[in-house]
């Protein structure tokens, strides 16, 4: 009979073990796409991980009895027939049986088999969870105040909730056997999660290099552009540059222009353009991509907290953010670049130009270049040299050389980055 109940004993025993290891370790966004589909045991392991405190305190708690219970057991029992060096006897047999056939061996198999076996050990798990769950509720107070003694301040559901860091962990274990295609998934994936922690000013198109129409211009002469330029959307300013009055759509150009025969002779341009919709810099991306979708708008005009012009930005700005630069197609030049401003040299350095961002850089060539005080590759150098360098100047930052190559007026326009070794790539050959 005894050894019949300390049997029993250690069978519930390898059931804890194994339940904390198969809930512990079971894949959360397995669980939550299978309960999706109707899977009731996914269902429970998802229940029971809300409240995973309870849930550990009480397989910890049926654990310890159930082990110390057999325990006893097997002592009182070895006491019994051998005297007193039975107590030595139970100890050996019970550290034997309890680590390797309570433990080791159960822990293993969930571990090895967690999504199966959790939602197989759900549901008895829950009634266990159900039964101890008040002790478990007066050993956690005791906890609270124990800990308040020593000025913790303990919350029970601390650590446990899923985080952007630990998806931002996840996606960085993401593997195949294309490692390009795969760092671009990664690449895409991290710009997801970035667009709410990222503003406007990452990804407007700065003021010096967005076309633009003075409205009093002659109507030819913006037609002329019109035609000349690959963007499909143009700021209209009077007066001086900053005064934005509309933006104008080379659709009702067009149109417009059709309807007189093809000459755009006497067209006002400003009663054509449409009302220009002006967003702060400071507006998070997530929220101007909601922004655009509402408005079923694709263009904005970017401002300061003063009201001046910062530029603008567009829905493939923000696209661009997870899916990366997507050069034009008839663009020779840009397709033997890893990215749009950025040319590889055959000593693995690269030619960048200033305006190129540092989030596109660190992307795209696997840099790690700091983005927290500048935004982009000028800007970098402007913070980290203190000075606005002269043409020729070398600098060593963040084991990177820059090396100024053109300069307008006090904008860094191009600059020899070298890369530390192991961050070069061989030069791409033009695309066939």
């Amino acid at each position: 009979m005894i050894l019949t109940t300390i049997l029993v004993l250690l069978i519930v025993s390898a059931f804890f073990s194994a339940s904390e290891t198969a809930l512990t370790v079971a894949s959360r966004p397995l669980m939550h796409q299978l309960a999706a589909t109707g899977d009731r045991g996914a269902a429970l392991v998802n229940d029971l991980r809300q409240h995973r405190e309870r849930l550990l305190g009480a397989i910890l708690l049926g654990n310890n009895i159930v082990n110390i219970l057999a325990s006893s057991l097997a002592t009182g029992a070895l006491v019994a027939l051998f005297g007193e060096v039975g107590v030595a006897y139970a100890s050996v047999v019970m550290i034997v049986l309890v680590v390797v056939f309570t433990e080791i061996l159960p822990k293993t198999y969930a571990f090895r088999n967690a999504d199966s076996a959790a939602r197989v050990l759900a549901p008895l798990v829950v009634p266990v969870v159900y039964v101890l769950a008040p002790v478990i509720y007066a050993i956690n107070a005791a906890i609270r105040h124990a800990l308040a003694v020593i000025g913790v301040d303990f919350k029970a559901e601390d650590g446990f909730s899923a985080s952007v860091e630990e998806l931002r962990g996840a996606i960085e274990l993401h593997e195949g056997e294309d490692l390009k295609t795969v760092q671009h998934e990664r690449a895409m994936l991290h710009g997801v999660l970035d667009l709410s922690e990222l503003h406007l000013g990452e990804a407007t198109v700065h003021r010096s290099h967005v076309v633009a129409f003075d409205a009093d211009e002659p109507a030819e002469a913006i037609f002329a552009q019109v035609l000349a330029s690959p963007h499909s959307r143009f700021p209209l300013w009077r007066g001086n540059p900053d005064n934005i009055i509309g933006v104008l759509n080379t659709k009702d150009v067009f149109r417009a222009v059709s309807a007189q025969d093809g000459k755009a002779t006497g067209l006002d341009f400003a009663q054509l353009a449409g009302k220009p919709w002006f967003v702060p810099e400071t507006t998070p991306l997530l929220d101007q991509l909601r922004a655009f979708r509402e408005r079923r708008e694709q263009f904005a005009v970017v401002v300061d907290e003063y009201g001046s012009l910062m530029g603008i930005v567009t829905l493939a700005d923000i696209l661009a953010e997870i899916v990366g630069d997507m050069p034009d197609a008839r663009d020779s030049a840009a397709q033997s670049e890893p990215l749009p401003g950025v040319r590889p040299q055959p000593d693995g350095g690269y030619l960048v130009q200033g305006s190129v961002t540092i989030r596109d850089l660190n992307r795209e060539l696997d840099w790690d270049l700091p983005g927290e005080t500048a935004t982009t590759l000028a800007g970098l150098v402007l913070h980290d040299s203190r000075r606005i360098p002269e043409v020729g100047q070398a600098f060593i930052f963040h084991g990177f050389r820059f090396e100024i190559l053109r300069r307008q007026r006090h904008q860094i326009t191009l600059i020899r980055v070298t890369p530390p070794a192991g961050k070069s790539r061989p030069a791409a050959g033009p695309r066939t």
